[in-house]
């Protein structure tokens, strides 16, 4: 089976020797997502709302540029710094994923990348 480096200068580029994502047969599996602007290259402004939200949008680059979408995960796996943030993200998370959400884990970790307060991969099927 053939694989397929994703990158796009619409997110972030990798802060480490890894890829954005991959294609692999008829599925992406992307990096986990942190909430950094890719034209700055900095952390958003706000709270864990703002950072879930950009998160979420640079996961979305990601996968367009792989050829599938949002509306194409199957699976995410958010990591939040505070599980005690969960309600909040899951807020935005929802705006994302209004209809046919996909599985979902969601966990606490003791530290994120940068510092940031929430990480969001996920694996999506490719669009035909």
């Amino acid at each position: 089976m053939q694989k397929t480096i994703i990158h796009t200068e619409n997110a972030p580029a990798a802060v480490g020797p890894y890829s954005q994502a991959i294609r692999a047969g008829h599925f992406v599996y992307t990096a986990g997502q942190i909430p950094l602007d890719p034209a700055t290259g900095k952390m958003v402004a706000g709270g864990i709302e703002a950072q879930t939200r950009r998160a979420l949008q640079n996961l979305q680059a990601v996968l367009e540029a792989a050829g599938a979408g949002l509306d194409s995960v199957l699976k995410t796996t958010v990591f939040l710094q505070n599980i005690g943030e969960f309600a909040a993200m899951n807020g935005v998370y929802a705006q994302f994923f209004s209809e046919n959400p996909p599985a979902r884990s969601a966990v606490q970790v003791a530290a994120l990348p940068l510092g940031a307060r929430v990480e969001i991969e996920a694996v999506a099927l490719l669009k035909n």
